[in-house]
Order: structure tokens, then C-alpha cells, then sequence
């Protein structure tokens, strides 16, 4: 019996030797790096593409990237929970050193598809990946990157650099991995079919799933209809000031949006107006860079998913 009881005690110390061993690697290490592969691509700026890379860009980049002059300089991200470590944006203006003037447009179109960087590291999922989002909306995007926009002008100041705490330096290690490279190209959806176009806003171009399912940690971001509670809120969101603000639900339930109208609905979405005519709080933003008839296919595509019972505070 002492001698079973010795060799339990042994083997104990062993698996906690290489558990801390194990830990203190991640620790050490930080999040890791991937082999990066270089994809050829030249994107002609023209002011269309600059025009809806800016409209796009106004709802997803510049809403982390602008420092407090509106230089996408970068900044502490306040809504990002505290458990993940004090996360900063990046610059991401012409600079050829301290922003992205040095990167081609194949490593700017890699990382908003993978999530990697042109050394190969590796943005956690607070920076987000857009692997369902049509090619061309990308190369807008790039295209935007690199206009004469003021908020673009060529910056030497930076955010400090990221401090991720061990558990988001873990999460990487285990769970979090780049997104794989689309295998063929993802087109634009066809803007005659409300539907089909609601559907690519709410799951690719937007994102609207993402905030407004049931968590961030049970997301699909290749598969969004797959997300746990998909669309029927409840994700607890923070506002600047680092309180929780649940989602809302957008299912068409009686507990969700099933009361609106398509033009109460769209004020809701593009100037931030609820029906009783009070405003939506942060972290909602007014997405005034969508059309109405963009913001109608939303509501068309959102009819067809399931109703989630889910009263949301």
C-alpha cells in the first residue's frame, strides 16, 4: 500500500511538473507565430474603391483605430474585458515603420482574412478576421488603406503594445488559430434578392451575428447560423466605462424585433433610434454607411431565421 501510495505521489509530481513547465512556456513564449504564405495582389485605387472601402471601413476599422485626433493611430481598447490583458489597436496609417506603408496589399489581404501578420504572429480574436467577406469589399478596403484620407496621413505615434494576459496567451495556444485561406473566391451577393443580400451583411460584411448571438466564446465565424443562440442576444458586451450591456435579440420574436417596423428598423440601425424614440447605448453604434436598401434586406433576412425566446434586459 506505501509502496502504491509512493508511486501516486510520484507520478503527481511528475504531471505537475509539466503542467507548470507547460505553463510557464506559454507564458514565456506569448502567442505564437505561423507560417505566412505571400499572395500576389495589386489593387487599383480608384475613387469607387475608395469610397466604399471608406463606407465599409467607417463601421468596422475606424471604430478601434482612431486615436483621439481621428488618426487611426491605434488606442486602448476599453471594451475589450479586462481578462484578455490591456489590448491596443494598432497603427494602421501609411507610416512605412510604425503603420502598414511597408506592407504590399497581399499581406494587408492576408491578414483581414487569417488574422496574421506579415512575421507571422498571430491577432487574437479582438482583432476581427472577415473570412465571409466578398473580395472585392476587401480590396476596397486596401483600397481606402491607401488614399490621401487624413485619418490615414503617415503617423510616427503608436499606442502602447499589447499586454495579453496568460489566459488570452493559453486560449491561443489551445483554441484560437488563424483562419484558414479561402480555397476559390467569395463574390458580392446579388443586391436584387433582399435575402441573399441581408444574409451576407448580417454573417460577412458586418457581422452583425457576432455581437448579437449568445457569445463570443460559442461563435462560428465560418458557419455564423451554427453560433449558439445565432442572433438572439444575451452576448455581454461592455460599454467604455467597462459595464456589461448585453446584446439585443434580432430574431423576429415577440421578445426580440417581431414588433418593428422595416422603418422603425431602420432607424434603429442607421441613426441608433429606438421606437419609443430614445437612443441605443453604446456598444451599438448608428451604422449610417449601410443604405436603406441594405438595412431592408437586414430586416427581410432576418425574418427567415428562427425565433429565439430570449428577453433581454
Amino acid at each position: 500500500m506505501k509502496l502504491t501510495l509512493k508511486w501516486i505521489s510520484i507520478l503527481l509530481g511528475i504531471v505537475l511538473t509539466l503542467m507548470a513547465g507547460g505553463a510557464a512556456f506559454i507564458f514565456v513564449r506569448g502567442i505564437p507565430n505561423y507560417e505566412v504564405n505571400n499572395i500576389e495582389m495589386k489593387v487599383d485605387v480608384t475613387p469607387e474603391r475608395v469610397t466604399n472601402g471608406q463606407r465599409i471601413a467607417s463601421m468596422l476599422c475606424i471604430q478601434c483605430h482612431a486615436a483621439d485626433d481621428g488618426v487611426l493611430t491605434g488606442k486602448l481598447l476599453k471594451d475589450v474585458p479586462k481578462e484578455f490583458g490591456a489590448i491596443y489597436s494598432k497603427n494602421i496609417t501609411s507610416h512605412r515603420d510604425k503603420g502598414i506603408g511597408n506592407w504590399t496589399d497581399g499581406q494587408i489581404y492576408y491578414l483581414l482574412r487569417t488574422g496574421l501578420r506579415p512575421n507571422g504572429q498571430y491577432l487574437p480574436p479582438y482583432m476581427p478576421k472577415f473570412p465571409l467577406v466578398a473580395d472585392e469589399d476587401l480590396k476596397d478596403i486596401i483600397a481606402w488603406l491607401r488614399s490621401d484620407s487624413p485619418a490615414l496621413a503617415a503617423s510616427e505615434q503608436e499606442a502602447p503594445e499589447s499586454e495579453p494576459s496568460f489566459l488570452t496567451k493559453f486560449l491561443c495556444t489551445v483554441a484560437f488559430k488563424p483562419l484558414p485561406f479561402p480555397e476559390k473566391p467569395i463574390l458580392r451577393p446579388d443586391t436584387n434578392d433582399a435575402v441573399v443580400l441581408g444574409k451576407y451583411i448580417v454573417d460577412g460584411q458586418i457581422a452583425c451575428f457576432a455581437c448579437h448571438s449568445k457569445d463570443f466564446k460559442t461563435m462560428n465565424v465560418l458557419e455564423p447560423t451554427k453560433s449558439e443562440g445565432y442572433c438572439g442576444g444575451g452576448n455581454p458586451l461592455l460599454n467604455m466605462a467597462g459595464a456589461v450591456v448585453p446584446s439585443a435579440n434580432i430574431t423576429f420574436d415577440e421578445t426580440g424585433i417581431g414588433g418593428y417596423t422595416e422603418q422603425q428598423f431602420i432607424d434603429a440601425v442607421k441613426h441608433g433610434k429606438k421606437r419609443d424614440g430614445t437612443m441605443l447605448r453604446y456598444p451599438m453604434i448608428p451604422h449610417s454607411g449601410l443604405s436603406d436598401t441594405e438595412v431592408k434586406g437586414i430586416y427581410a433576412y432576418l425574418q427567415t431565421i428562427p425565433k429565439i425566446k430570449n428577453k433581454v434586459q
